[in-house]
């Protein structure tokens, strides 16, 4: 029997709910199409959340990241999604993997960071371009604190710039778009479900 895996998605939209959002939009089209692989996903809006400054796992005070942290751990993939503004992340994306940096220090019983043996995938929308520069940033980023990146695993659309129809207008999904959603999907949990079965060695 095929194991389920979950997946959260946190997008990271300047706009609180309920305001409509592209990266809300394109978030749970990545998790409907993980969802066609046995695994069942979650979607949180970073910004209706108080994520307070800092690279500790717990700021105090009202910071509501330790809630959110214990959702990221407890998901085999995470799918983390941006809206590009000025050809960057936004300020919350950036947030977001500022505390994620806390998990440098964690580690298991093996001594590996516990962030091993999870997977990221990442989706950037925008009426501008600087997907790729993004995708990569946030590559780096996950990367760096323990997340395992998929073959192809960004999935981005840039509509035209300076014009006021945004991923969520759209009629359709675009066909490149949904390939993009679909490959991204089917090799986070083929990758996910491998190292769900065996992980990376320990020290």
């Amino acid at each position: 029997m095929t194991k389920t895996l979950t997946a959260l998605a946190i997008t990271c939209s300047l706009k609180p709910s309920p305001a409509e959002s592209s990266s809300d939009l394109l978030g749970s089209q990545i998790l409907d199409a993980l969802a066609e692989h046995d695994v069942a996903g979650t979607l949180v809006r970073a910004v209706d959340h108080v994520i307070s400054p800092g690279v500790e796992a717990d700021m105090g005070g009202d910071d509501e990241w330790p809630t959110l942290r214990q959702r990221v751990l407890a998901a085999d993939i995470l799918v983390f999604v941006t809206p590009t503004w000025m050809g960057q992340h936004s300020s919350v994306a950036q947030r977001v993997l500022e505390r994620l940096d806390a998990e440098l220090a964690e580690t298991d019983e093996q001594g590996r960071p516990i962030l091993f043996d999870k997977v990221a995938i990442a989706a950037v929308v925008g009426n501008e371009d600087g997907a790729h520069h993004i995708a990569a940033i946030l590559f780096q980023g996950l990367n760096d604190v323990g997340f395992t990146i998929p073959a192809q695993g960004s999935v981005y659309w840039n509509g035209e710039a300076m014009q006021s129809v945004d991923y969520k207008d759209l009629p359709k999904t675009p066909e490149k778009v949904a390939q993009a959603t679909s490959t991204a999907a089917r090799n986070a949990a083929h990758l996910a479900r491998t190292l769900s079965a065996s992980g990376y060695p320990g020290e």
